[in-house]
């Protein structure tokens, strides 16, 4: 059996990814879909932290942008993510995957407390950890809230599952000739303000040399490629 490159991961996953085509909301296709592309790494031994994000739910700056405070936004969109996770937890079990679900947010009766060892234990003894609530605080994105769990768990990377394959000059929805990176750095990406993560993720990961690799999830076998060391999406490096 090949070896993965990497002995811990923590795999960030889009929201939207959960919809599909219905484009809101959970689909249990989809999380099945997501339960088998994590399978498929957890089966080489792999060391996984995951954080799934709340955009097929609720995203509190475009709730701020309507009204709604954005203390409140946030808080709502925490709670979302918890939501993804409690799916994507039931969706990773049905396939004999041991995980635990630990939240940021106290939500005893269906996760855990999110505490650092907690996490490193159940790490420890092969759980899939699937943490929810983002960083529990406002103002602060599911991707920042991954760059931080990935700094405390010991994570060798952040792996960004998302609807696109990497990193572009421009959206590449948008403009036809948007023109894809194969490798880019932290200060590059900060300097011309690529919104592929959170800024503050991003500092957050170049401040403690924190790889990141950008790739498309709905391929399916790409994070399993990646994890065996294929060469896809963008690698962000100091």
């Amino acid at each position: 059996m090949d070896k993965p490159v990497y002995r811990r991961i923590l795999l960030k996953l889009s929201g939207e990814i959960l919809a599909g085509q219905d484009g809101f909301g959970i689909n249990p296709e989809r999380a099945d879909y997501l339960a088998k592309e994590v399978k498929s790494i957890y089966d080489l031994g792999l060391s996984i932290g995951l954080i799934i994000g709340a955009g097929n739910i609720f995203r509190g700056i475009q709730a701020e942008s309507r009204g709604m405070g954005r203390v409140t936004g946030d808080y709502l969109g925490m709670m979302a993510t918890i939501m993804n996770a409690i799916a994507l937890q039931d969706a990773l079990e049905k396939l004999d995957c041991s995980t635990r679900a630990l939240s940021a947010i106290s939500v005893t009766q269906i996760a855990e407390p999110y505490i650092r060892r907690r996490a490193l234990r159940h790490l420890e003894k092969g759980r899939i950890v699937i943490v929810a609530g983002g960083t529990g605080n406002p103002y602060f994105s599911t991707d920042t809230a991954a760059a931080l769990r990935a700094t405390e768990l010991n994570a060798e990377i952040v792996l960004k599952g998302t609807k696109v394959d990497g990193i572009y000059d421009k959206d590449p929805m948008k403009y036809p000739d948007a023109v894809k990176f194969d490798s880019i750095l932290f200060k590059e990406v900060l300097t011309n303000n690529l919104r592929v993560m959170d800024m503050t993720a991003i500092t957050l990961c170049s401040e403690n040399s924190l790889p990141i690799i950008v790739f498309n999830i709905n391929q399916s076998g790409n994070l399993k490629k990646i994890v065996l060391g294929g060469k896809l999406g963008t690698l962000v490096t100091e």
